[in-house]
């Protein structure tokens, strides 16, 4: 059985203290009723449902991985229950519209139980994931018909969703698709040809049906994106009812045998293969890829949460199997007869831990603040608020995909060092994490293209506009924190790589007239940059709050906040001075050990050197 371990206060601070998500009932009428109490028990309930429900089944899981039987994807049985009960309960559609039986909280509730799910079971979260993102896309876009059919049945779990972009020879040039969608004279419907491949959860037993998002061609269009339009393919025909009809000539070709993620069916689909496909249009023609970037900002959220929850989980494995291990002396013993002691006790060890504590947690707030963001653009009925918070959700969401699953990749990559021998062999789970996390990075636009949106479009949007936002906010924080009393030094190397950062987005247009290729060279280091500081703000964000806290704790003991003997003390015996002191190193090991990498990465961006360019391969 998979060990599941997550750290519910760390979620629980993020969200309502950091995020302030408890206040939410009130402020934003969409959300009233749902109290910070209410949002807690969500919270706790997902926790109970993944250590009790997922946890317990996903080695099997990953061991049967998938099986083709009668031309039909199955999942591993274990998956059949649990998908039933993960429905029943609404996690499915935990953020989504009440009128088609979404739950209605907020989003950022969504994607807090998502990383809880997805850091017990990653492989089982492809089903319902894709599912919900296809419905509100299907929601937002569909004529009323579409929405009337469809929604609420893929909200309620009974049917299923995919995105089909992908064909063999147009990866994330999606414009060189071949699916043609022919029209039909006197009928509502195109005739659907063409091969997809890579497609998450692209057939499987837990629905009754499944309706995939297919971006197409109608003869005549424009070349390129500016003609691709997007149509509603269910697996199988249904009446006005939504009882099924016909089989809709959407074959399973095969399903990809992965690195990870072995219980998850990743399918290549073929459309029409007898002339027989029908594909109904979603909203207008030639809009295909303005509606698909719906989906797939939602899915670039969730596939930074993605790293964000499995190198968190590894982190608790190492974390826990630190405390236990026992091998070498202390490296201060002086006695005849040195006992061996947890390795947490070892420097490098903790360095490791300190390391992974420090960059998963700056992920979760990154995440989770997004989805904040995206929730009061969505849902405030104040409109400077909205636009600005719009402004930080379109700069981030690539940083938040890139950087996240590069970091929940590397978190996962030392929790496998921190066991040692025994991480690398399977019985332990970390080896396992690292297969399932790696895909993050790749899938969903691959990293690098996060960095040519950031690089390229979110930073000259807007005039700069989104840039200049982000930037007044940050300073405005940091002008606080000069004269704290703890976080002034970190916030001072905060400054200084902020400005490092500045440095680089200002210099770049005016070495990209000169050499175009040039910035986009130095478009993933710079996302890296940009990720670094913003996590850097986060954690010292948490620090501030913290602080206030224990000041209040101190004066309650009557402990002078100078006297770390007398904190150490307290911290040993009240788990909440703990959890506070930690947030105060986590901030600070960020900001000193962390974060100067900036500052190496502006040196790489500021030398000029073109010999990638130039190298004749």
């Amino acid at each position: 059985m998979s060990e599941f371990y997550f750290d519910k206060r760390d979620m629980s601070f993020v969200l309502f203290d950091q995020l302030k998500i408890g206040e939410f009932d009130g402020k934003l009428p969409a959300f009233e009723g749902y109290d910070r109490d209410t949002l807690e028990m969500t919270i706790d309930g997902a926790v109970r449902f993944a250590a009790e429900k997922l946890a317990p089944i996903y080695e099997e899981a990953e061991e049967i991985g998938v099986k083709i039987e009668d031309g039909q994807a199955i999942l591993p049985e274990v998956f059949n229950d649990v998908y039933k009960h993960f429905c029943e309960n609404g996690y499915l559609s935990v953020g989504r519209n009440p009128e088609y039986d979404g739950m209605g909280m907020p989003m950022a509730i969504s994607v807090a139980c998502t990383e809880i799910f997805c850091g017990a079971a990653p492989s089982f979260m492809f089903t319902p994931g894709l599912t919900d993102a296809a419905a509100h896309l299907i929601e937002t876009f569909g004529s009323e018909e579409q929405k009337n059919l469809c929604v609420g049945r893929m909200y309620r779990g009974e049917w299923g969703g995919t995105m089909c972009l992908t064909e063999p020879q147009a990866g994330s040039s999606v414009g060189d698709l071949l699916t043609k969608a022919e029209p039909v004279e006197g009928e509502d419907y195109f005739k659907i040809t063409g091969n997809k491949i890579f497609i998450s959860s692209g057939d499987q037993q837990l629905t009754e049906n499944i309706v995939h998002l297919v971006l197409a061609r109608i003869p005549g269009d424009p070349p390129g994106t500016r003609g691709i339009s997007l149509f509603l393919v269910p697996k199988h025909r249904v009446d006005a009812d939504g009882n099924i009809t016909a089989f809709n000539d959407v074959t399973l070709s095969g399903v990809e045998h992965k690195m990870g993620l072995h219980a998850s069916a990743t399918c290549a689909l073929s459309f029409g293969d007898n002339n027989d496909c029908h594909g109904y249009l979603i909203g207008e023609r030639c809009k295909g890829i303005i509606y698909m970037f719906q989906m797939m900002n939602e899915a670039r959220l969730v596939t930074g949460v993605q790293g964000s929850a499995i190198g968190n989980a590894a982190y608790q494995l190492a974390l826990n199997y630190a405390q236990e291990r026992k091998q070498g002396p202390k490296l201060t013993d002086r006695s005849e007869k040195p006992q061996p002691v947890a390795i947490i006790e070892h420097p490098d060890v903790r360095r490791n831990l300190m390391t992974m504590k420090a960059y998963g947690e700056a992920i979760r707030a990154l995440c989770l603040n997004l989805a904040v963001k995206g929730d009061i653009a969505h849902h405030s009925t104040d409109e400077e608020e909205k636009t600005h918070a719009q402004a930080i959700v379109d700069l981030l969401t690539p940083i938040a995909k890139a950087f996240s699953s590069d970091m929940g990749f590397k978190v996962t990559e030392i929790a496998v060092q921190v066991f040692g021998g025994y991480g690398y062999i399977s019985e332990y789970g970390v080896e396992r994490a690292l297969r399932d996390v790696k895909i993050a990075s790749i899938y969903e636009g691959t990293n690098g293209i996060q960095a040519l949106d950031l690089l390229g479009r979110k930073m000259r949007q807007k005039g700069g506009g989104l840039f200049l936002t982000w930037l007044q906010d940050i300073n405005a924080q940091v002008e606080t924190w000069k004269e704290h009393d703890v976080l002034a030094g970190a916030s001072e190397k905060l400054d200084a790589a902020k400005n490092a950062l500045c440095q680089a987005a200002f210099a770049f247009p005016q070495t990209g007239r000169k050499d175009p290729e040039y910035p986009m060279l130095h478009a993933t280091p710079f996302l890296r940059m940009f990720g670094l500081v913003e996590c850097s703000r986060l954690l010292l964000e948490q620090a501030e709050l913290s602080y206030s806290k224990l000041e209040q704790i101190w004066s309650d003991k009557g402990v002078d906040a100078s006297d770390m003997d007398a904190r150490l003390e307290l911290a040993k015996v009240q788990d909440d001075v703990r959890f506070y002191e930690g947030k105060l190193n986590t901030a600070k090991f960020f900001a000193f050990q962390l974060l100067p990498e900036v500052h190496s990465l502006l040196d790489s961006v500021e030398s000029g050197d073109r010999s990638a360019l130039d190298m004749l391969f």
